[in-house]
C-alpha cells in the first residue's frame, strides 16, 4: 500500500504522535520541571562541550593511525559507538552506583552488568573483526579472479 503525502491516514498518524509526545512531555514535566530542564540543558552542554571534541579527536587519531587502510575505520567505529551507547544507557548499573535501588525495585542483583557489558563489547569487536577479515579475503579473491586470463575452450 502506497500512501500519498498528506493523506488523511498520514495526518491522523501525525496528530496521534504529537498528542502522545505532548502527553508524555506533560507527565514528565508535571513533577519536577526544573530538574528535567536542567538535565536536558546539562546533557546538551556536556555532549557539545566535552564529549564531541573527545570522540572527534579519537576518530581523527584512528583515521591517522590506519593510514592507507582508512576503509577499515568503520569496523572500529561501529562497535565503539554501540559499546559506548550501551555504556551510556547502563552506566549506573555497570558502575554499581545504584545497586541498592536496583535491588529494591527489581528484586535482582546488579552484580553482572559490568561483566556482561565487557562481554558484549568483546563480541562486537570480534564480530566486526571477523566481518573485516571476510571482506578482505573476498576482495583479494575477486582481484585474483579478475587478473586470471580467460580459459581457452
Amino acid at each position: 500500500m502506497r500512501m500519498r503525502v498528506g493523506s488523511p491516514l498520514q495526518l491522523l498518524l501525525l496528530v496521534c504522535s504529537f498528542t502522545l509526545a505532548a502527553y508524555a512531555g506533560l507527565r514528565l514535566l508535571s513533577r519536577d520541571w526544573f530538574g528535567v530542564a536542567l538535565w536536558f540543558v546539562g546533557a546538551a552542554l556536556l555532549h557539545d562541550l566535552v564529549l564531541l571534541p573527545v570522540y572527534a579527536a579519537a576518530d581523527r587519531a584512528l583515521v591517522r593511525g590506519l593510514g592507507a587502510r582508512r576503509e577499515w575505520a568503520p569496523y572500529v567505529r561501529v562497535p565503539t559507538a554501540l559499546s559506548g551507547l550501551l555504556l551510556l544507557v547502563w552506566f549506573p548499573l555497570i558502575s554499581g552506583a545504584v545497586d541498592r535501588r536496583y535491588r529494591s525495585a527489581a528484586g535482582l542483583s546488579a552484580d553482572g552488568f559490568a561483566a556482561r557489558w565487557l562481554l558484549i563489547t568483546a563480541l562486537l569487536f570480534g564480530g566486526s573483526a571477523l566481518v573485516l577479515v571476510l571482506r578482505v579475503r573476498w576482495l583479494r579473491l575477486r582481484r585474483a579472479t579478475k587478473r586470471r586470463p580467460p580459459a581457452v575452450h
